[in-house]
Order: C-alpha cells, then sequence, then structure tokens
C-alpha cells in the first residue's frame, strides 16, 4: 500500500493540489474578461453607442458557437485528445477571441471603415458592437471548453480523494476574478478615460493563463506516464478507448437531462443578472455612479467563493449534495424577488448588500453540489463529453437570456417618462425600471427547485448516490 501512495504524482497533496492552481488561475483570469464589460454598461451607451439590446445581443454572442454545436465537438476532443491537448487549445482560443474584442472596443478601431463597414449591414448595430461579439463568440467556445476540460482534469487528479473540495475552491477562485473585475473595471476605464483599457488589461491576463495551463500540461504528461507504467491508464489518461457512439450512453440518461436542466435554469438567472447586476443596482438606488454600483455587486462572487471551499468539504464527508441543489434555487427565487420589489422600494444600501451576499451563497451551493455529481451518474471515459454537453444545454440558455432580458428591459421601459426625460437630456445615467426582468430571473428559479426536488426524488429512486459522501 505504501509502496502505491509513492507511485504517482497525485499522491503527493503538494502534487495534486498545485496542479489545481496553476488550472484554476487560468479560469480565474477567464471569468474576469466574461464580466469585464458588465459593470460598463451606461459608460459603453455612452462611448460606443450601445442601447441595452445591443449589449444583451452582445453578451449573447459568448454562447452562440457554443449552442450551434461547439461544445458537444469540444467534448468530443476532450474525450478524444485528453486534457493537455484540450486545455491548451482552448486557452490560446480565449485569447485569441479576447485580443478581436479588444480591437472592436478600442478607440482607434471606431473611425477605421471596417468598424464603418460591419455597422452598415446586416442589423441595426454599430461597427464595434458586431466586432466585440465576435471575438466574444470564439473567446466563448475558449472558456466554455476550458470549463469542461478544468472539470474533467480535477476528476482525474482527485478521484478517490477531496474531489468536491477541489472543485469547491477552483470555482471559488473563479468567482474571485468576478469580484476582481468588479472592482477594477470601473476604476481603469475611469481612469484611461476608455472601455477598451480594462478590455486590454484582461487580454494579458489570459496570456497567462495559457502559460500557466502549459506548465500544467508538462506536469499532468508525467503523471500519465506513472499511470501507464503501473497498467491503469492508457498515455491519454482514460481505461478505455473514446468511441462517438459513446454519446448515446448520456443522452439515454435520464439523470444526465434532469442535471442538465437544472443547470440550464439555474444559470440563467445567474450569469445574465451578472451583465446587468451593475446598472440595476444604480437603477434600483436612486441613480448611484457606476464605481459605487460595482463596489456592491463585487460582494456577490465573493459570497461564493467564501463558501463554496467549505461546501466541498462538507459534500466529500457528509454528502447530501441533492439537497443543497434545493436550497440554492430557493435562495435564488428570494434574491431577485427582493431586488424586483424591495429594494427599489426602499432604496437601501444595506438590503443590497445582504441580498447580494445571500445570492452569493445560492451561487455556492448549486455549482459546488452540481458539478461532483456528475462523475456518480456518467461513466468516467466519456465523462468530459458529459460535462461538455451540460455546458451545451446550459448555454442554450445563457444564449438567449441575456438578449431576452436586453429587449425586454427596452420594451418595458418604452413609456417610462423618467427614460424618456434623460433620454432627450442626454443623460449619462438612464433610470431604467428593471422589476419585469428580475421577475423573468425569478421563474426561472422556480423551475430550477421545481427540478431539484425532482432530482432529489429521483436520486432516492435510483440509488444514484447524490446525498452519500465523496470519500469512501
Amino acid at each position: 500500500m505504501s509502496e502505491k501512495i509513492q507511485k504517482f504524482l497525485n499522491d503527493s497533496p503538494a502534487a495534486r493540489w498545485s496542479a489545481l492552481i496553476l488550472i484554476a488561475l487560468a479560469m480565474f483570469f477567464g471569468y474576469m474578461f466574461v464580466d469585464v464589460m458588465s459593470p460598463l454598461q451606461a459608460l459603453v451607451e455612452k462611448q460606443r453607442g450601445w442601447t441595452p439590446g445591443v449589449f444583451g445581443t452582445y453578451a449573447s454572442a459568448e454562447y452562440i458557437l457554443n449552442v450551434c454545436g461547439f461544445l458537444i465537438l469540444a467534448g468530443i476532443i476532450l474525450d478524444k485528445m485528453g486534457v493537455r491537448f484540450t486545455g491548451i487549445l482552448s486557452t490560446a482560443m480565449m485569447l485569441g477571441g479576447a485580443v478581436i474584442k479588444y480591437i472592436g472596443i478600442s478607440d482607434w478601431f471606431q473611425t477605421t471603415a471596417m468598424c464603418e463597414w460591419l455597422g452598415s449591414w446586416w442589423t441595426a448595430m454599430p461597427g464595434s458592437a458586431k466586432m466585440a461579439a465576435l471575438g466574444f463568440m470564439i473567446f466563448g467556445c475558449g472558456c466554455e471548453m476550458a470549463g469542461t476540460t478544468v472539470s474533467k482534469a480535477i476528476a482525474k487528479w482527485f478521484k478517490g480523494k477531496e474531489m468536491a473540495l477541489a472543485m469547491g475552491i477552483e470555482m471559488a477562485i473563479a468567482r474571485v476574478g468576478v469580484f476582481a473585475i468588479f472592482s477594477i473595471s470601473p476604476v481603469i476605464a475611469s481612469k484611461m478615460g476608455s472601455v477598451a483599457a480594462p478590455v486590454g488589461f484582461c487580454t494579458v491576463l489570459l496570456l497567462i493563463g495559457v502559460i500557466n495551463f502549459i506548465v500544467f500540461s508538462v506536469m499532468d504528461r508525467k503523471f500519465d506516464a506513472q499511470l501507464a507504467a503501473a497498467g491503469e491508464a492508457s498515455e491519454d489518461g482514460s481505461d478505455e478507448e473514446f468511441r462517438i457512439s459513446d454519446l448515446g450512453k448520456i443522452f439515454s440518461s435520464l439523470s444526465f437531462w434532469v442535471v442538465a436542466l437544472l443547470c440550464v435554469l439555474y444559470y440563467s438567472a445567474i450569469f445574465p443578472f451578472q451583465r446587468y447586476g451593475a446598472n440595476m443596482l444604480q437603477c434600483n438606488l436612486n441613480g448611484i455612479t457606476p464605481e459605487a454600483a460595482s463596489n456592491i455587486f463585487r460582494w456577490f462572487p465573493i459570497g461564493a467563493a467564501v463558501i463554496t471551499p467549505f461546501l466541498g468539504s462538507f459534500l466529500d464527508r457528509k454528502g447530501k449534495g441533492a439537497t443543497m441543489l434545493m436550497y440554492g434555487a430557493l435562495l435564488l427565487i428570494v434574491c431577485h424577488l427582493v431586488f424586483a420589489f424591495l429594494l427599489p422600494a426602499t432604496h437601501s444600501s444595506l438590503l443590497a448588500y445582504a441580498t447580494i451576499v445571500i445570492l452569493g451563497i445560492s451561487f455556492a451551493l448549486v455549482p459546488a453540489a452540481l458539478w461532483p455529481s456528475v462523475p456518480k451518474i456518467i461513466d468516467e471515459k466519456i465523462l468530459g463529453s458529459a460535462y461538455c454537453l451540460i455546458f451545451w444545454v446550459q448555454n442554450i440558455g445563457l444564449c438567449f437570456v441575456p438578449k431576452l432580458i436586453g429587449s425586454v428591459l427596452e420594451s418595458s421601459n418604452k413609456a417610462n417618462e423618467a427614460v424618456l426625460a434623460a433620454k432627450a437630456a442626454g443623460a449619462e445615467f438612464i433610470p431604467y425600471n428593471y422589476t419585469v426582468p428580475l421577475v423573468i430571473f425569478a421563474c426561472f428559479g422556480v423551475a430550477a427547485l421545481v427540478i431539484a426536488i425532482y432530482l432529489k426524488a429521483l436520486d432516492k429512486k435510483r440509488g444514484l448516490g447524490l446525498e452519500e459522501p465523496n470519500i469512501k
């Protein structure tokens, strides 16, 4: 037994946790880039002429190619080629898309013939928005592929060990990226006088993320060589060869579809909300500055980051994953209803802070329980495809919901006298009423709660092990 403990690289706590930090930092930088423009909605409307509808279309662009089938291809690549190849490819795509988005949003691009041409065809969007959306599409493909790669890498390096804790810490580090960018993006934009500056800053960080994954790949290659030498796995880290026909096992699994549906409903009320959350706080707190709104909203991911590792540790030792999914959905509903009705009535910053933190706790409960549950219902050799297919279903919602929210926000405020007066006066701040969009988010939460209740019943009936601890 002692001989086996010293045989594999992941048996060393220092090695496996170092591997985790390398890939988690890559996702940290990725999450920063995802929301780099979220606190700048009012500024980008002023500097680039993006209406809420345009901003929603841009936000949806991150998921378009994934919905069109890229994520299915990504899962096949991951299971066929392994975490090393897929990780480097995905982080490189993130970097390439970021560069294109930076070009689109940059000040100098606005005066080019290409920007004018882009704005003249297809649909009524500024050329800067179309270029930024193109870059965001490519980035989104890389980011979602990287997310599934990281999940499979953690499942591989922490198999039989602290898997939920490791996934919890990875998610916590990524969530801190959202906190960081909501903290510094408005400051960088204000100091530099341009929405392009924070985008350029995060693009440089993504280059560091590529380097991180290259270093991880060196470690993973050594780990695979040890496994292969011991006859426990092939060099690509899988025990059996992956076949395309194996995808049928995933599509025919009721448990998979329940988890995927829960995922898309819950995350549709989280990530699109992040795009509009800072502006919503501005509007519901009587026109506070973008910096002040971002300073409140940035505590949302901190609530998740602080509690997620503890939840992961609890899951490893005690279980109760399906129950945690139910509590997370319930908190989500309450928070969106508070934002919709209580915050506009009270204009209380204290209430805003408290609700944001509670929403962060919800955001800890669901992912911390959701992602470690997937290996319990899916065979390891098709685990990468399963994660990608869940992300694919999730991306369908994430693709259409931001556009939906942007359109609803515009249409529900067409007769809003305060909005019309502010636009007529050329004001920097437009006081939108967010009640209808927030109710839509709450409805997603209600549907997620119903699915979570059904999943717990299914777990009890079929013995999926979702309520059982990970450490045996």
